[in-house]
């Protein structure tokens, strides 16, 4: 009876990926099947434009680049400092507690919530405006609790009987946190980093609810200036009538899937080069 139900269990589970593969490659078919011949130098150097055949998405590009590389730096520090204090410092007391509850319900929050977040605090109430700053600010409160909750586990996974012979040999605490703990948690510590960012980066909803353009024609040049995304854009030719556009929409996905993945190359690059430092003995 186990057996049998062990199998109709696995049989499910397969049918339901199957299923998830298929709906997931006719829409990659599909996408490259309408957007693949409109990717060329001119598509990728040019602005947008009115006309669909002399659009590009060189704006949207950079400020996709530029925003995901600021969010980084705002997020990934704070967020590894914070599972850090929390996870080595932090006394197990009821503000601690309803700390930890709260960051494991802002990971599940609507993005939505955390752009209308932004618009409040970084567009409104701090005068960053429509920029690139309060984009990435708004990004960034999105990812943190990703992060935390990530760093925080992989330091978890760290050996206590590790760190106490740290302490028997005369390390402090700060010494052992930066010559063992961190060290052994790097790998799981930049996989949360890589999945917070990848998710970063096609966000759409939060960017709207700050307000940021979908048609610009020059990159920007400072953090305040106003900026466009390639969710953004591809937002904005989909919802446009003429069928060009929706050719020019399935490129900018195409590219946009590429820039994940480049992202997600670097990064594990970073990782596992930063992995095998720490591994080598000092």
């Amino acid at each position: 009876m186990r057996k049998s139900a062990d199998r109709l269990f696995i049989a499910g589970a397969l049918a339901a990926l199957g299923v998830a593969l298929l709906t997931l490659s006719s829409l990659l078919v599909t996408v490259l099947f309408d957007g693949l011949s409109r990717i060329d130098m001119q598509f990728l150097t040019s602005f947008p434009s009115r006309k669909p055949e002399e659009a590009g998405i060189l704006s949207s590009l950079v400020g996709s680049i530029y925003l995901t590389g600021l969010t980084a730096l705002i997020a990934v520090p704070l967020g590894i400092g914070s599972a850090v204090y929390l996870e080595q410092y932090a006394k197990k007391n009821w503000f601690n507690l309803l700390m930890e509850i709260n960051i494991g319900t802002l990971a599940g929050v609507p993005s939505i919530i955390y752009g209308l977040l932004g618009l409040g605090l970084f567009v409104r109430i701090l005068h960053f405006d429509r920029s690139l700053l309060a984009g990435s600010c708004t990004l960034a409160l999105l990812i943190l609790p990703i992060v935390i909750l990530a760093s925080r586990e992989a330091i978890r996974t760290v050996s206590h009987d590790l760190q106490h012979g740290a302490f028997a040999l005369g390390a402090t605490e700060s010494q052992v946190i930066r010559r063992v703990v961190f060290p052994l948690a790097l790998p799981g510590i930049l996989t949360g980093v890589i999945l917070a960012l990848s998710r970063a980066i096609g966000e759409t909803a939060p960017l709207i609810a700050i307000g940021a353009l979908t048609y610009i024609a020059f990159l920007p040049d400072s953090l305040f200036a106003p900026f466009t995304a390639l969710p953004i854009q591809i937002f904005n030719w989909v919802s446009r009538p003429q069928p060009a556009f929706h050719e020019n929409a399935a490129a900018g996905i195409i590219i946009l899937l590429v820039t994940t993945l480049l992202f997600n190359a670097a990064a594990i690059l970073i990782r596992n080069s930063l992995y095998s430092r720490s591994a080598r003995p000092s």
